[in-house]
């Protein structure tokens, strides 16, 4: 899987009509990836992968991202046991974000919520609610 990150082509082999993964990488060799809950629908999280936390993920079906923080790959669940079965991937149409669905065990997020997106802005207040 080659990183990308040139400009996508205008012609009938262009990057939208291809049937070929080829991702596109950003300046820092990431991929924004959101995982979404198979059976829900439910947008759990968004994390990034790079070309070997992709390959991983494909070849193994454990979702594993690259952490920003730590600088390195990070098993989606390693530590605690909240992992995410990979069920399928898609990718958007200049294939410069990924969807996975998963078979999510546990809370997604870091603070034990169930999804990452747990707050709502309130518009009236112009607070953040939970719901």
């Amino acid at each position: 899987m080659a990183q990308r990150t040139d400009a996508v082509p205008s012609d009938e082999n262009s990057i939208e009509k291809t049937s070929e993964l080829k991702p596109v990488f950003n300046a820092d060799g990431l991929i924004p990836t959101i995982a979404q809950d198979n059976s829900t629908g439910e947008v759990l999280m968004m994390a990034w992968m790079n070309a070997e936390a992709l390959k991983i993920t494909i070849t193994t079906r454990r979702v594993t991202y690259w952490s920003r923080s730590r600088n390195k790959l990070w098993e989606k669940g390693e530590t605690s046991g909240q992992t995410q079965e990979l069920i399928s991937l898609k990718i958007d149409c200049d294939q410069d974000t990924l969807l996975l669905k998963v078979k999510q065990k546990g809370s997604a997020c870091h603070t034990d919520e169930r999804t990452c997106f747990y707050r709502t802005l309130d518009e009236k207040s112009e607070t953040l609610v939970r719901g």
